[in-house]
């Protein structure tokens, strides 16, 4: 299926010379136009069987068809014009995603972009698979990529805690602290879900990809690690890897100290981009 040729690369995020392969885009549109086609014909069929067995008594498909435990409906036994409909739907939701994962764009997203893109493939109306919406939607998020890694950047800042010295509200400093990133009881330490979650893992992101490096599977990524740590190690509050040195205390807290000054800078360079004036000259 079509994969973009996106850079992980912000220094040149802005560069517009990155193809979309249109065999890929028309081997999706078509396949999906033939599954679509099958599918139609597919309900012709079995309303001429459940007429068939209705005749017989044997009953239709919704009797016949079904496991007796699970009678909650299927989509190919409704009219045709409402089961093609919701079929069509939710094809092309699957798709969408699908190509969205694999054009690299969402590695560019922060947690709340991503639940936006996720929270509007629920809709009834999404854009139909098509070559033309395919070139225009990923064209357009191609343009964009740019400002939605910037942006990425800025949520994860406009998220620290203001409450703390270390935690300066002009930039990210060497050490930030993070509030209620973990808990703890008589059992020990364990990784909180939520908000505090994703930010860490946003920031992660970010740093690996201004370092020009492969951005980790969610399934490994800081947060799993961290989790992992604080299952393992049960005497040791501090985590490190080649980007952080974490310690968590008990009261929910996390210090986390930046071990790639550099990449710092370069975040603070975004900052002082979207708040001109906002960093001293020196930082």
């Amino acid at each position: 299926m079509m994969e973009l040729q996106t850079s992980q690369n912000p220094e040149v995020l802005t560069d517009h010379t990155e193809l979309i392969s249109s065999t890929n885009i028309e081997r999706v549109v078509t396949g999906r136009n033939v599954a679509l086609e099958r599918i139609r014909a597919m309900i012709h069929q079995l309303a001429e069987i459940s007429a068939l067995t209705s005749s017989i008594g044997g009953k239709t498909a919704l009797d016949w068809a079904m496991k007796q435990d699970f009678r909650c409906g299927c989509w190919l036994m409704e009219k045709e014009e409402i089961a093609m409909k919701v079929i069509t739907c939710n094809l092309d939701r699957s798709i969408w995603r699908d190509l969205m994962k694999k054009s690299g764009m969402l590695s560019l997203m922060d947690a709340q972009a991503r639940d936006q893109w996720n929270n509007s493939l629920e809709n009834d109306d999404i854009p139909a698979i098509s070559e033309e919406n395919i070139i225009t939607t990923f064209k357009q998020l191609h343009s964009n990529k740019a400002d939605v890694f910037e942006r990425g950047v800025i949520n994860v800042f406009k998220g620290l805690s203001w409450d703390y010295k270390t935690n300066s509200p002009c930039k990210f400093g060497k050490k930030i602290i993070i509030n209620s990133l973990v808990s703890h009881n008589r059992w020990g330490y364990s990784l909180t879900w939520g908000y505090r979650r994703d930010q860490l893992a946003d920031l992660e992101r970010m740093l690996h990809l201004l370092d020009s490096k492969p951005i980790p599977d969610n399934r490994n990524d800081i947060t799993i690690r961290l989790m992992d740590h604080i299952n393992q190690q049960r005497e040791s509050q501090l985590y490190e890897d080649d980007y952080f040195a974490i310690r968590y205390f008990q009261k929910g807290t996390a210090h986390l100290t930046f071990k790639r000054p550099e990449l710092t800078d370069r975040m603070n360079e975004i900052v002082a981009k979207h708040y001109p004036g906002m960093l001293p000259e020196v930082y």
